[in-house]
């Protein structure tokens, strides 16, 4: 299981946002990724999947003023972070709603179980 514990938003929220919904995999850029939900019901953050060489790397769409912020982290491969970043720039709100939606709708409880 993969937590981020982040404020949403910095100066409007001080409690810490939980990602822990049982993820589903995706591709993106051609490695794979573990998309998981988050506690607000509106954030995504997908981390590199066991075995990538984007790994350790992570990315999270937040909502901010009505669309989503996109923002990574990590030491993973930059040629396999920057091949997905190139990919998730494209997503649309939709998009993004709509892996949210694959998250919340695949088997198991919160925290992964």
């Amino acid at each position: 299981m993969w937590i981020v514990a982040l404020p949403v938003n910095a100066y409007a929220q001080s409690a810490p946002l939980a990602c822990d919904r049982r993820p589903i995999e995706k591709v993106f850029g051609g490695t794979r990724w573990l998309v998981y939900s988050c506690s607000d019901g509106r954030s995504v953050v997908l981390a590199s999947a066991p075995g990538s060489p984007a790994s350790p790397f992570y990315f999270m769409f937040s909502p901010e003023n009505g669309s989503y912020n996109l923002h990574g982290e990590g030491t993973g491969n930059k040629a396999a972070t920057d091949a997905t970043l190139a990919e998730l720039k494209k997503l649309v709100t939709a998009d993004i709603v709509g892996l949210l939606r694959e998250t919340l709708a695949s088997p198991g409880a919160a925290n992964g179980k």
